[in-house]
């Protein structure tokens, strides 16, 4: 089986630390920017942490939106950070009830900011389910109010869901592309090698 190849999106945010963290582990990235990187092929995908609404618009704008969710529903491997999960849930919470994510492919409910603006970031110790403990790092971060009942929860934070996984997709809403620990990225390179393996299993 050749090496795998991760597409990072690169619209906004910590794309460049999620590169490096891939790096680290020996393994080849490559930026999505425009539709055209992304139908080059990539064997699973992370969304960095930014601005939600303009990561969304930035996604529609570049033709990407519909490619990515097509992806995802055919099995795609993804990685949320922070930004990135709540571009995967299906709901956002928000002043006037609830709205869809952009991608909208996880069946969870978030809510944006959900320890304040700037000055709400922060960072701690969590139990990361099949990890061990970590470091969180939250930066006006959001947390899970709901999940469904095949979403399994992964981490919480004074009781708030911070990590959950659903499939082959992975969500945090903290930032574990800031730190040194590179567990929680070969977690999701191992839900890769389990899909290509599924994949060409099928074949």
């Amino acid at each position: 089986m050749s090496a795998a190849r991760v597409g990072v999106l690169a619209l906004q945010g910590a794309f460049q630390e999620h590169r490096n963290m891939l790096s680290a582990l020996g393994v080849e990235s490559i930026e999505i920017r425009r539709r055209g990187d992304f139908v080059r092929g990539v064997d699973g995908l992370i969304i960095p942490g930014g601005e939600s609404t303009v990561v969304g618009m930035l996604l529609a704008e570049y033709g990407l939106l519909a490619p990515i969710r097509a992806a995802v529903r055919a099995g795609l491997p993804v990685f949320g950070t922070c930004a990135g999960l709540i571009l995967l849930s299906k709901r956002i919470q928000t002043p006037h009830g609830t709205a869809r994510g952009p991608l909208g492919e996880m069946d969870i409910v978030t809510q944006r900011n959900a320890y304040g603006r700037q000055l709400g970031s922060f960072q701690t110790t969590t139990r990361f389910e099949g990890v061990g403990d970590v470091t969180a790092v939250f930066i006006r971060a959001p947390h899970i109010v709901q999940t469904a009942d095949h979403v399994e929860v992964l981490a919480r934070v004074n009781g708030k869901i911070v990590a959950v996984r659903q499939g082959r997709l992975l969500a945090t809403a903290f930032h574990p592309e800031l730190t040194a620990d590179t567990r929680i990225h070969q977690y999701f390179l191992a839900l890769i090698a389990t899909h290509r393996t599924a994949t060409q299993a099928d074949c």
